[in-house]
């Protein structure tokens, strides 16, 4: 077996088991370790800080290592290429903008929401790092050429959107992100990540980018 098919097979079977673990935790787990956690903070650092690097990032840099050869940017290019950081400016001005123009928009002010405290920073500070070293360092790494790279950036956007049904099926907003075409806007900020990651070489860069997205989400929306 060549290296692609070795490469092919075990994205293959990564993703299928990657989905239905984190698909299991998310229904069955997710809630027992919150409710046996009081402090909400301390949950967070569980919850994102541990579980999910354990599950997510650490799995996925180890493929990325395995199968350096046969990857669009190998782990160490990834976390030490230097960044031109005024290239992607224009992508947090947007994002500031859309957030708070939209919370203006809708409620005529701008203010902190009252519920972000510690955990909602320490949620800020690990997803970032564990889904896009899940979705652009590995899956869509393992899956872009120099040509043609729209395909796999809008197979990413799909997979990328997927890995929130179950969490929207607990919370009991899927149909509501279904109907709203919410779903969609998780695609867009997925291909903007990916577009972003591809140009930089760079995984700081998309998981910046999320960071503050989140952050901004979390502080007005």
């Amino acid at each position: 077996m060549t290296d692609k098919n070795k490469k092919n097979t075990a994205l293959i079977i990564y993703i299928i088991l990657f989905y239905a673990v984190w698909t299991l935790y998310t229904f069955y787990a997710d809630g027992p370790v919150g409710d046996s956690i009081k402090n909400a903070a301390v949950e967070q650092i569980v919850k994102e800080g541990i579980i999910k690097n354990l599950v997510w990032t650490l799995p996925a840099m180890l493929l990325v290592h395995h199968f350096s050869s046969d990857v669009y940017i190998k782990l160490k290019e990834m976390f030490c290429t230097k960044v031109r950081w005024l290239r992607y400016l224009p992508v947090f001005i947007l994002f500031t903008a859309y957030v708070l123009g939209s919370e203006y928009l809708s409620t005529g002010k701008i203010e902190i929401n009252k519920d972000f405290g510690a955990a909602s920073i320490v949620i800020v500070l690990f997803v970032g790092i564990t889904e896009e070293m899940v979705f652009r360092g590995w899956l869509l790494n393992a899956t872009v050429k120099e040509e043609k790279q729209w395909l796999p950036i809008a197979v990413n956007a799909v997979l990328f959107t997927l890995i929130h049904f179950p969490i929207w099926i607990v919370e009991g907003t899927l149909t509501a992100n279904i109907t709203s075409f919410g779903f969609l806007f998780i695609a867009m900020l997925s291909v903007i990540f990916s577009i972003t990651f591809l140009k930089s070489r760079s995984i700081v860069v998309p998981v910046l980018l999320h960071m503050y997205w989140d952050l901004l989400a979390f502080m007005f929306i």
